[in-house]
């Protein structure tokens, strides 16, 4: 068939483009006519992929790393548990001392990782129960999950919760058994006033009523006598309590506390 000049031609048929016409422009010929295999081409590396992670495991007794200064936790990779009332500054001082040390570290606070539930929440406020205990023993497991996810990745950690000395088996028993045996609990104990003038600058469910102030820090003054390093930072400011935290956990790695 003819085609005048200027009339366009027929497209090319399903399936047959200039790649089908032209077959030479990508395969190199071969012997006999054949074309040459192409050889592999080497993946490129990415540089924003996976990244493998150790997984955690319980955390040991630390030590301090060689040549390092006996009062010098700032080269180490520590797990420590801040225990103490309601308003004795555990939340203040572990943020502090967490921003201020030389190597990585990470604050995981209890009731932040308990207030996570958004609905449903069992506020031990309105009523302890069944849901209540079991968020709170949800919220412990979970921020030992995480301390110990952080220190096998070269991350110390600070936790802090009101652990109580009369039920050993959900306070530091629990914390022993979700981070592991070389956690360093310190006890943050100020006197009561001090407590109840902090707990009435507080707001939301974390303020409590100055009846339930006083019955939690007569039930923190067991700890006197149990063998935990505690620190009545009651005329301390928030960096001084910082200092003596370090301190006490100089201590605590070159004879760590039985518990």
């Amino acid at each position: 068939m003819q085609h005048a000049v200027g009339d366009p031609l027929p497209p090319h048929p399903p399936g047959r483009g200039l790649a089908h016409q032209h077959p030479q422009s990508h395969q190199a010929p071969g012997f006999a006519g054949q074309a040459r295999p192409q050889a592999p081409v080497a993946p490129v590396p990415e540089t924003t992929g996976h990244v493998q992670l150790p997984p955690g495991a319980p955390v040991a007794v630390p030590s301090p790393p060689p040549g390092a200064a006996a009062a010098d936790t700032g080269a180490t990779t520590l797990a420590v548990l801040l225990i103490g009332p309601a308003g004795a500054g555990k939340t203040s001082v572990a943020k502090y001392w967490a921003e201020h040390r030389r190597v990585p570290t990470a604050h995981i606070s209890l009731d932040d990782v308990r207030e996570w539930v958004r609905s449903g929440f069992a506020d031990p406020q309105s009523g302890w129960n069944d849901h209540s205990e079991a968020q709170y023993r949800l919220a412990r497991r979970t921020c030992g999950f995480a301390a110990r996810n952080f220190l096998a990745n070269g991350i110390s950690c600070v936790l802090d919760d009101a652990v109580f000395p009369d039920r050993p088996v959900v306070g530091l028993g629990g914390w022993k058994r979700h981070v592991g045996p070389g956690l360093l609990p310190v006890v943050l104990l100020p006197g009561l006033e001090i407590v109840l003038e902090r707990n009435a600058q507080r707001s939301g469910n974390r303020r409590l009523a100055d009846e339930e102030v006083a019955s939690i820090h007569g039930r923190m003054a067991g700890w006197y006598g149990s063998g935990l390093p505690i620190i009545d930072n009651s005329g301390y400011d928030v960096p001084t309590t910082a200092q003596v935290l370090d301190d006490v956990l100089a201590r605590s790695i070159a004879s760590p506390p039985k518990w």
